[in-house]
């Protein structure tokens, strides 16, 4: 099943996807703006990472698609399915068109999953203090900032602080009013239709 967005498809990845996710993953300045650390990545690496996460049944990674290309990719980790809890993250590619709303529709797609179908109460995430794409585009989303992890992520050779974010589902539905609301308004004045 592919989770539609209002703009954008959320699929399973794909052994195509994976030169994707490579130049992602090798890019200096994507490793700059997330949590967490890479080593350069090889194409065997990437199909070995590929083959060990497929069936995994707790962490879940949707290729993001827009206009029929592949655009980044939205997880879904750590799932608690007793506590109802996951983490979220997103990771567009540089070529991304900007200003169409794409991530913004890529986190709403993944919520919609995560609340609607999975039925799970709330999503968290985190980012870093510099990362100011990622705070705007959580917050636009309905997201709240939980506090700082003062100094807690080493990049670039300093410390960094980490903002955790998270999301309630009846957060989520209020949030979800307003937004489709404004979905449809602006897809009426430009004469596009919401799928």
């Amino acid at each position: 099943m592919n989770i539609l967005g209002n703009k954008v498809v959320l699929r399973a990845l794909e052994p195509q996807d994976m030169p994707f996710l490579r130049e992602m993953i090798n890019d200096p300045e994507m490793e700059r703006m997330v949590i967490g650390w890479s080593f350069p990545t090889s194409e065997k690496q990437q199909i070995d990472w590929y083959n060990r996460i497929i069936t995994d049944q707790k962490n879940f990674r949707f290729a993001i698609e827009y206009d029929g290309q592949f655009v980044g990719v939205s997880t879904l980790t750590q799932i608690d399915w007793k506590n109802r809890t996951a983490d979220h993250g997103i990771k567009l590619c540089n070529n991304t068109p900007k200003g169409k709303g794409i991530g913004t529709d890529a986190v709403y797609a993944t919520m919609k999953y995560a609340f609607e179908e999975l039925q799970l109460n709330r999503l968290h995430g985190s980012f870093l203090d510099y990362n100011i794409a990622s705070q705007n585009l959580y917050k636009k989303c309905g997201w709240k900032i939980e506090g700082c992890y003062r100094q807690s992520v080493f990049k670039n050779n300093a410390y960094h602080d980490e903002w955790p974010t998270a999301i309630l589902r009846e957060e989520y539905f209020e949030w979800k009013k307003e937004f489709l609301k404004n979905e449809a308004t602006d897809n009426n004045l430009t004469g596009g239709v919401i799928v």
